[in-house]
């Protein structure tokens, strides 16, 4: 199983990126994705997930009306849209994936089983 995010980047206060998540190996219709992020000197930390089917998704509190999740089972692919982003939104983000159709709102990091490489977002003020 490999996941791969990416799109993250530099960003002023108030821009928007994109992150994405592909896999493969992995039947990706069974699977719940989560995205995660850690900035420097804290713990990892979720941000949204959402369920296999996509029907379901959750997010932060400090994210909330600001992020998308969203996917395209046909392309294995989750995506992340990020906008209004401000300083703090700054870290590594991480997508997750479990073979388990749900995405339960009080998702950590223990629910998810298979983890790809984190992609930097940087949003200066």
């Amino acid at each position: 199983v490999q996941l791969q995010a990416s799109g993250g980047g530099k960003v002023q206060a108030g821009g928007s990126l994109r992150l994405s998540c592909a896999a493969s190996g992995l039947n990706w219709n069974y699977f719940a994705i989560g995205w995660f992020r850690q900035a420097p000197g804290k713990e990892r930390e979720g941000v949204s997930c959402i369920s296999s089917a996509g029907g379901t998704t959750n997010y932060a509190d400090s994210v909330e009306a600001r992020f998308t999740i969203s996917r395209e089972n046909g392309k294995n692919t989750v995506y992340l849209q990020m906008n209004s982003l401000k300083p703090e939104d700054t870290a590594v983000y991480y997508c997750a994936a479990e073979r388990n159709p749900f995405c339960y709102s009080n998702f950590e990091i223990l629910d998810f089983s298979f983890w790809g490489q984190g992609t930097q977002v940087t949003v200066s003020s």
